[in-house]
């Protein structure tokens, strides 16, 4: 009989780990089958597949597929749409997780996905009757600053792209600017710029971006800067750095990007009729069909034609202003007068109609009966703070402001939210 010292050779020691080392890696490959197999899991006692939806898939199709009968689509199809206003699939979009007590069982819970921070869950009770319910996803989200420069030939698009902002971060922020800027005219070689953003995370994978948090720009009227902010009403704006209102009533360039081609003047020689009168607007060269959106919230007052305007819509925003959109190729469906539009909102779109040269919008404010430039004129403030929640903005900005500080001295970093 052997000694244990000589059975426990290091010969033998190695097979022996070696063997265990195979073993082990056996059973984890054998979990790892048994767990997952392709777009379905396994747990102890239920088992699921998940759907992703494709071109051309219904509800109904899917649903059946599945084994579920005519009657449940159609009280699984009315349970969506009532309590989770889910009435279609959108395709390479929208999942559908289908869970079973078994593989052979009858489907007992549908999971819908309609975006990457709401899923619906849908369960059949005893009676077999489907239940809905709404489950929010928590977001990590993260503040990112990013800084640019406007270069010789640049625009402010061009110079946001380059600084690694992404491109709907920039329309947002074009569109927040706007209201103090013309960006034909107002930007130059050597402006600098920031944003503070939102990129919101879910298990460290980033999903999506979020809000523009603030915004500075070198303009050359002054240094534009805004503070996204929350009031105590739970509604949000933006402000400048002493909490007022920077968002105003009205856009000076109702198109994003469009090229400026003739200004606001007093004289100038018509390109139609030849002779010298006033440009009660400015022009702005735009493509046929090219949408036109709302400068401001307010009331349709004047939707028709004449010789000079071709197809025109006419806003009132308050008692003070109103703003004129011509040459429309056509107006937009359901734009009548006495229709109320909100901000952005498209009323119709650019043309070369009534006295035109070639297709662009012209684009009129009025304050108070007469013709204002659009390029320079004050324009009202939409919201500004309480006493209180001024206080509180005050507090708030300078807490944003000394992050903002640290990331521009380490703009890898983020301000965890």
């Amino acid at each position: 009989m052997k000694k244990a010292k000589d059975i426990i050779t290091t010969t033998n020691l190695t097979r022996i780990v070696m063997a265990l080392a195979i073993l082990l890696s056996l059973i984890a490959i054998f979990l790892v089958i048994t767990r997952h197999t392709p777009s379905q899991m396994r747990t102890q006692n239920t088992c699921s597949s998940v759907v992703v939806v494709a071109s051309g898939d219904t509800l109904s199709e899917l649903l059946l597929a599945q084994g579920l009968t005519h009657n449940d689509v159609n009280e699984i199809s009315k349970v969506l749409k009532k309590d989770a206003g889910i009435s279609g699939l959108r395709a390479e979009r929208d999942k559908l997780e289908f869970v079973r007590n078994g593989d052979n069982s009858p489907v007992s819970k549908i999971v819908v996905v309609p975006s990457p921070w709401r899923q619906v869950e849908l369960t059949c009770d005893d009676s077999g009757a489907w239940n809905c319910q709404t489950v929010d996803i928590e977001r990590d989200t993260r503040a990112v600053w990013r800084s640019g420069e406007i270069l010789d030939g640049d625009s402010f698009y061009l110079a946001g792209q380059r600084a690694g902002i992404p491109a709907g971060i920039l329309i947002e922020v074009y569109d927040l600017l706007a209201f103090e800027m013309d960006f034909e005219r107002d930007v130059r070689s050597g402006q600098k710029f920031w944003v503070l953003y939102e990129e919101n995370f879910s298990d460290g994978k980033k999903i999506d971006n979020g809000n523009v948090l603030a915004v500075s720009f070198q303009a050359l009227r002054g240094n534009v800067q805004m503070y996204r902010f929350k009031k105590s009403d739970g509604t949000t704006g933006y402000y400048d750095e002493n909490g007022n209102g920077a968002i105003k009533s009205l856009k000076r360039t109702p198109i994003n990007n469009a090229k400026i081609t003739s200004n606001f003047s007093k004289k100038r020689k018509h390109p139609v009729l030849g002779f010298t009168r006033a440009h009660k607007g400015v022009d702005f060269r735009a493509p046929t069909g090219t949408p036109i959106p709302a400068a401001g919230a307010g009331r349709v007052i004047a939707r028709s034609y004449n010789r000079g305007h071709g197809n025109f819509v006419k806003i009132r925003h308050n008692g003070s202003f109103e703003t004129l959109y011509a040459h429309m190729s056509r107006f937009a469906k359901g734009v009548n007068v006495g229709t109320n539009v909100r901000q952005g909102q498209i009323i119709g779109y650019a043309g070369s109609t009534g006295y035109s040269t070639g297709p662009h919008l012209h684009y009129e404010i009025i304050k108070d009966g007469v013709h204002v430039n659009p390029m320079t004129v004050k324009l009202p403030a939409i919201s500004n703070l309480s006493k209180e929640d001024k206080k509180k903005f005050i507090e708030y900005r300078k807490v944003l402001d000394d992050g903002i500080e640290k990331l521009k001295q380490h703009p890898s970093l983020y301000i965890q939210l």
